[in-house]
């Protein structure tokens, strides 16, 4: 297994819309598995092959204590979503920044596992937001995107001077 290299904002390619997974070998099983060995490391609970820079339509995520329940969304849609909840939010993108994001309380997600296999999952609460999260990496919108344009810019700032300090 391999430790990948984590996108961090502002990188525009953190922007870029992924495209459906179409092969389903040995290879995909390989970079699912440095996706959560990257994950693991990073620490975080979940992951978008958008910010490895493979702008595929994979995610992988673990919000157990443990670290022992994986989930791999390949080519992930909602079907359904319901309810609202607020969480807050961090990003392997930007480090050490969190903030509170409005998302579905509930969602109903149908993808394919590593061998190409359809399945559906219903989720909530916080692992919903966790894949609610990571999908919007696949289109190229990020969490800060979700707030209002003063709390993204104090954001950003706080970012950027992390940023500084640890330069």
């Amino acid at each position: 297994m391999a430790k990948l290299n984590i996108l961090e904002f502002p990188d525009p390619r953190l922007r870029t819309k992924a495209q459906p997974v179409t092969v389903f070998d040995a290879a995909l099983k390989q970079f699912v598995a440095d996706m959560f060995e990257t994950m693991y490391a990073a620490p975080g609970v979940g992951l978008a092959a958008t910010q490895v820079d493979v702008h595929k339509q994979l995610l992988v995520a673990d919000m157990s204590e443990n670290s022992d329940q994986p989930l791999v969304l390949i080519n992930p849609r909602i079907l359904e979503k319901d309810g609202v909840q607020v969480f807050q939010e961090g990003c392997l993108s930007f480090p050490g920044i969190y903030a509170d994001v409005e998302r579905a309380m509930h969602i109903k997600v149908a993808a394919q596992d590593v061998d190409g296999k359809e399945f559906v999952l219903d989720v909530e609460g916080p692992l919903a937001v966790c894949v609610q999260h990571e999908m919007d990496h696949l289109v190229g919108k990020l969490f800060v995107d979700h707030l209002s344009a003063l709390k993204r810019t104090l954001l950003l700032k706080r970012l950027e001077k992390k940023r500084r300090q640890s330069a």
